[in-house]
C-alpha cells in the first residue's frame, strides 16, 4: 500500500483519546503480521483498549523505538470543510483529516517502510510502539514502554517519538501535571459572611497561592532559555461554585495545571500546595468543623523530557533527519515516559503543531516524504556493522 492509502485508512478510524481503539489496532495489526512479523498486545484491564508493539530484526541489543499514538481529539464544534474521518486531497499538496498530522501520519510512515525494513540486513532491530489514550493525558504510553523493556530478551537503546515536529528534532519537553481542587465550606445568608466560610473565598485564596507560588519560581530564576516561557508555570483553566449572589457557597472548585520546565520537581511544587491546603484547613475549622480542602489528579503526572546534547541518540537523529539544530516543545508527549524507562529518548516527525488540534488539521505530503526519507535512513544505519 502506498502511504496516501495507509494514511486514509487509519484517519478513516474516529478514535476519540478515552474511546475504545482495538478497530484501529487490529487493522494494524494484521497489516503488520501480513508481512510475517509477530505483533503483541499490551490491553487495558477492560479489555477495551490496547496499545501494540512488534519487533523487526534481530534480538539484539542497541535497537531504536518507533513510537506513535493512535487516538486523535473531538471534532465536535469545529468548522471543518470535509468529513474529518475521510482524507481529502484538495490538489493543493496537503492531505485533511482528522490525525493526519497529530499523528497518524508519523504512524503511516512506519508501516509505508514496513516492507524496506524486512528486506534490509539489519544489525539491530527497530521496534514499532503504538500507544491509546495518547490525547487525554499520555494514558497509556508508561505501560507500553515498560511493557517493552521487559517482555524482549534484548535491550532496546533508543526511542524516536514521532509527534509533529516539522522533521525537527525535539530534546526537550515540559512536564505536565493537571489537577482538580475541591473545596467544602458552609452555606448561609451572605450577609453572614464573616460567621460563615465560603468555599469561593477560599478558592480564591488557593488560587492566588498558585499564582505567587509561579511568580516566586520565575523571581528564583529557575529557567530554562531553551523553552518559551522559559520557566514552569501554573495555570488555573475552569473555576465553578455558588448557586446565588447573596448565598454563601459551601462548593466550590477549580482545575488547574503545572507545565514544569525539568529543573523543577512537579511534586514537591504539588506538596507545598498540599501544606499551604492543610494550613488553611486547621485555621478554618474553627469556624466550620467540617471545612475541607481536596485535590485529585485529573490524570497522572506526564514527564518531561530532557536529553542531552551529547546523547547517543542526538547523533542518530541528526543523522537521519538532516537536521542538526536541536529544540524543545511546550506539549506533552510520550517521549519523556519511553526516557523515563531508560531509552535514549527524541521527537521528530512529520507535519506541524500549528496543525493539530484545530478544524482542516492537514499534513503536507512533502512532510510525509520526508518521514519517510528519515525511516529509510534509519534502515541504512541500522543496517551497517559499524551503527551503535
Amino acid at each position: 500500500m502506498t502511504i496516501e492509502k495507509i494514511l486514509a485508512k487509519l484517519v478513516s478510524f474516529p478514535v476519540l483519546g478515552g474511546e475504545s481503539n482495538l478497530n484501529i489496532i487490529h487493522w494494524i495489526k494484521e497489516y503488520i503480521e501480513s508481512f510475517g512479523v509477530d505483533t503483541h498486545l499490551v490491553p487495558n484491564e477492560e479489555g477495551n483498549k490496547a496499545s501494540l508493539h512488534c519487533r523487526i530484526g534481530p534480538a539484539v541489543d542497541g535497537g531504536v523505538i518507533l513510537s506513535g499514538h493512535t487516538d486523535v481529539v473531538p471534532v465536535a464544534g469545529q468548522k471543518w470543510e470535509t468529513d474529518p474521518f475521510t482524507l481529502i486531497d484538495k490538489g493543493d499538496g496537503k492531505l485533511y483529516g482528522r490525525g493526519s498530522c497529530d499523528m497518524k501520519g508519523f504512524v503511516a510512515c512506519c508501516l509505508a517502510v514496513l516492507p524496506e525494513m524486512i528486506k534490509a540486513d539489519l544489525k539491530k532491530p527497530i521496534y514499532f510502539a503504538f500507544s491509546y489514550d495518547e490525547e487525554i493525558g499520555c494514558l497509556a504510553g508508561t505501560e507500553l514502554a515498560n511493557t517493552i523493556k521487559n517482555f524482549y530478551k534484548e535491550t532496546p537503546k533508543y526511542a524516536i517519538i514521532g509527534e509533529p515536529s516539522l522533521m525537527e528534532p525535539i530534546v526537550g519537553q515540559k512536564g505536565i501535571y493537571i489537577l482538580e481542587t475541591y473545596v467544602s465550606g458552609s452555606e448561609g445568608h451572605s450577609s453572614r459572611i464573616k460567621q460563615e466560610v465560603s468555599a469561593i473565598h477560599e478558592s480564591m485564596r488557593l488560587i492566588l497561592w498558585l499564582e505567587n507560588k509561579m511568580n516566586q519560581l520565575i523571581a528564583d530564576k529557575q529557567f530554562d532559555d531553551r523553552f518559551h516561557p522559559p520557566h514552569s508555570t501554573i495555570h488555573i483553566g475552569q473555576v465553578s461554585g455558588g448557586i446565588a449572589p447573596n448565598i454563601i457557597a459551601d462548593k466550590a472548585h477549580f482545575y488547574w495545571d503545572l507545565r514544569t520546565v525539568p529543573m523543577d520537581d512537579v511534586y514537591e511544587i504539588v506538596a507545598e500546595f498540599e501544606a499551604y491546603c492543610r494550613e488553611r484547613e486547621s485555621e478554618l475549622k474553627k469556624v466550620f468543623p467540617d471545612f475541607s480542602i481536596k485535590t485529585i489528579e485529573n490524570h497522572p503526572s506526564v514527564p518531561h523530557l530532557d536529553t542531552k546534547d551529547d546523547a547517543d541518540v542526538v547523533n542518530l537523529i541528526k543523522n537521519i533527519c538532516g537536521k542538526s539544530k536541536l529544540n524543545t516543545v511546550a506539549y506533552a508527549s510520550e517521549a519523556g515516559q519511553f526516557a523515563n524507562e531508560g531509552f535514549q529518548s527524541v521527537i521528530c516527525g512529520p507535519g506541524s503543531i500549528a496543525q493539530a488540534h484545530r478544524a482542516n488539521e492537514f499534513i503536507a505530503k512533502e512532510q510525509l516524504e520526508k518521514g519517510i526519507e528519515m525511516i529509510e535512513k534509519l534502515v541504512q544505519e541500522l543496517s551497517s556493522e559499524t551503527f551503535k
